[in-house]
């Protein structure tokens, strides 16, 4: 008799659990595998077949959020697959939230949300599907609930109720604003919406349906009385270009005490009126950091052996007059100016090909690396004395050599001090660059001319007030030391230039043309010059090239430096930054090239000191590195992000700079140790 109850009870058991998995009501779903999300789907009891409502509760633990409709970068709304597949589904949505970590923008819920859904269609009795909901926090992920629904079961007594507060917190289609008072514009990636509201406005908040292509930040808000203002920053997605957002229908969610109203809008080329003052001050103010740019890179050492030319072709030609100087150093400024022409055409080019733009993007291509290792070795040898260096075009002008008092070889040495200081980076110039590439074509010529007028500078200076160059001391043999500390600079230029090959052909290959290049010189050394000077030729080569090896220049990807490197470095992503962030440690960004004679200078002034090897190799700190030595998509997209174009780009992140803090481009162990700080306890210094 005790077997055959407990038999009943067994199948009575069974019988319930029948029930509920069919039930108006799934009950609470949870994988075994994923406890940080839970969902419920019930239902009313309903006669009709055509209509159904039903509720999507969803509970998330903390630090974990889903996603609205349009989620925006790497979120995927909830979705439903039903079974049958006649059925449409309603979805409301309620007013989101912004989320915005590591400058990544998303919109969705925290916590905890509910949907209301209404069902229409061919509905059968007997509801099945699954859900998918995509939730996020250090990590995203895609969890899938099967459901059945049995919409002839019991209703439970609080749907309605439930059902009604959902739908209370669903945008209202009319009475908070009046659409005629609300308008969108788009212009050079920004997105402005203005609405008025006569009763004014507490603590708005805008949100906005993503249109494919282009991804939109949080929105910066101001409110001036009635009026409010969001301006919406509009980068590219992963395909690489904004869409053209002009006459492009959108709706928008404004939210304001409480209370949301969802508003269709139609987008319109942005007025250059409203701005016009701003517009013409950021202008102004970039192309005085343009200026300012162009003057700094004189003091890169890019730009040094090219200086010491001119000064060595000053001193042998020895000009009588002030006014031969003038003519001299204004043909240089006038080669820097039209070089960077030179550059606006490139970039204009490109961005008319849709090709990523950069500063110093040139040195990417082994084919312009090998342009400039030929130039630069034919320079070296020249001031080696083995030849002299005409114009093709037969006008009898010398560069860099005895008796220059053409002005062609002062033009080319303008151009030629140009394109050895794109790999430098300089305060001001990635801010300037970039706004450039961002703007107008007529803004970018002017802001490049801005640039060249402010490297040329200095020779405009000496250009002006030539007594100061004829000061210099007279011809005599000690020029014969100077020519040979140029023809080194030059050389090591060259070397340099080679070893940057190493990205493209390898070491091996790399080592046979720097090897090719000195065999060369040597053996014009002993044909033109004898025994004697072959071999003072060939240890100053040697100590040339021991120089550039023991600062790790030839091989700067793999060569061991003087000073080792301790830091764990690790790719650079968008994720690996928001996983950091979630672990509340400090992130340390270095986007760096072999190329990039600035990024050189910081990493042994500054990345390899003991005091910053220490601090980034602590466990609350994560360092990030990125290459651009060749062209990188995903590492142009990052720079794009952030409005920069150039490298070394650095940035520093941590619980109190959760949108980051840019570096100078010319870093201080001060700045570094400081920042890292205060990103970890929140107090700037």
């Amino acid at each position: 008799m005790y077997s055959f109850f407990r038999a009943a009870l067994v199948c009575f058991n069974l019988l319930l659990l029948s029930f509920s998995a069919t039930a108006a009501d799934s009950g609470w779903l949870k994988k075994s595998d994923k406890h940080h999300a839970q969902v419920r789907i019930w239902s009313e009891q309903t006669d009709s077949a055509s209509q159904v409502r039903l509720l999507l509760d969803v509970k998330l633990d903390p630090d974990w959020k889903t996603y609205w409709r349009s989620p925006g970068a790497g979120g995927l709304a909830p979705e439903i697959k039903w079974n049958s597949p006649d059925i449409q589904t309603q979805w409301n949505w309620p007013v989101p939230q912004w989320f915005d970590v590591a400058g990544i923008s998303t919109q969705g819920y925290k916590n905890s949300v509910s949907f209301p859904i209404v069902l229409k269609g061919q509905i059968p009795q007997q509801l099945s599907g699954v859900l998918t909901l995509s939730s996020c926090s250090n990590v995203c992920v895609l969890t899938d609930f099967p459901f059945s629904l049995n919409l002839q079961d019991v209703q439970d007594a609080n749907f309605d109720a439930a059902f009604a507060r959902a739908s209370g917190q669903i945008p209202i289609a009319s009475g908070m604003i009046e659409p005629a008072n609300v308008s969108a514009t788009y212009s050079n990636g920004l997105l402005q919406v203005t609405a008025t509201r006569p009763s004014g406005w507490a603590s708005p908040m805008v949100f906005s349906d993503i249109l494919p292509g282009a991804e939109f930040h949080q929105p910066q808000i101001t409110v001036d009385g009635e009026t409010l203002l969001a301006k919406i920053k509009v980068t590219p997605d992963w395909a690489g270009e904004v869409p053209e957002l002009v006459n492009q229908n959108i709706d928008m969610v404004i939210s304001d005490r409480g209370i949301a109203q969802e508003i269709p809008l139609k987008i319109s080329a942005g007025s250059a009126t409203a701005d016009s003052e701003s517009s013409l001050g950021s202008i102004w103010v970039i192309l005085l950091m343009a200026l300012a740019g162009g003057l700094i890179l004189n003091l890169m050492p890019c730009v040094l052996p090219v200086l010491g030319i001119k000064i060595s072709t000053l001193l042998q030609s020895q000009p009588t007059s002030k006014s031969e100087v003038k003519k001299q150093f204004l043909a240089s400024a006038m080669g820097i100016l039209t070089s960077f022409w030179i550059l606006a055409l490139l970039m204009t080019v490109l961005s008319a090909l849709q090709i990523s733009l950069g500063w110093g993007i040139q040195f990417q291509s082994p084919w312009f690396i090998g342009f400039m290792v030929v130039v630069t070795g034919l320079f070296t040898a020249n001031l080696f004395g083995l030849f002299t260096i005409r114009l093709s075009s037969g006008v009898n002008t010398r560069l860099a050599t005895t008796g220059n008092n053409g002005y062609s070889g002062h033009f080319l040495q303008g151009l030629f001090a140009t394109l050895l200081a794109t790999p430098c980076s300089a305060p001001f110039l990635g801010t300037a660059v970039a706004f450039a590439l961002a703007s107008s074509l007529p803004v970018m010529w002017l802001i490049f001319t801005a640039l060249g007028i402010g490297m040329s500078l200095p020779w405009l200076l000496i250009a002006l007030f030539p007594s100061a160059a004829l000061l210099l001391p007279k011809p005599g043999r000690w020029m014969n030391g100077l020519r040979l500390v140029m023809a080194g600079l030059m050389l090591a230029s060259s070397l340099w230039l080679i070893s940057l090959l190493t990205a493209h052909l390898g070491q091996t290959y790399t080592l046979i043309i720097g090897g090719a290049l000195i065999a060369g010189l040597l053996l014009a050394t002993a044909i033109r010059f004898g025994t004697r000077r072959f071999i003072q030729a060939a240890l100053f080569s040697l100590a040339i090239s021991a120089i550039v090896w023991s600062l790790s220049i030839f091989s700067p990807t793999n060569a061991t430096s003087l000073t080792e490197d301790r830091v764990h470095w690790q790719p650079l992503s968008e994720q690996a930054i928001t996983q950091a962030l979630s672990e509340g440690k400090t992130v340390f960004v270095d986007v760096t090239a072999d190329w990039c004679i600035t990024c050189k200078v910081n990493k042994y002034n500054v990345l390899l000191s003991p005091e910053v090897q220490s601090a980034l190799s602590a466990d609350d700190i994560v360092a990030l590195r990125g290459d651009w030595t060749t062209p990188s998509e995903e590492i142009t997209r990052f720079l794009k992000s952030r409005n920069s174009v150039s490298v070394p780009f650095n940035q520093i992140y941590g619980p109190a700079l959760t949108q980051g803090e840019i570096m100078s481009p010319i870093l201080t162990k001060e700045k570094v140790l400081n920042t890292l700080s205060s990103a970890k306890k929140g107090h700037l210094l």
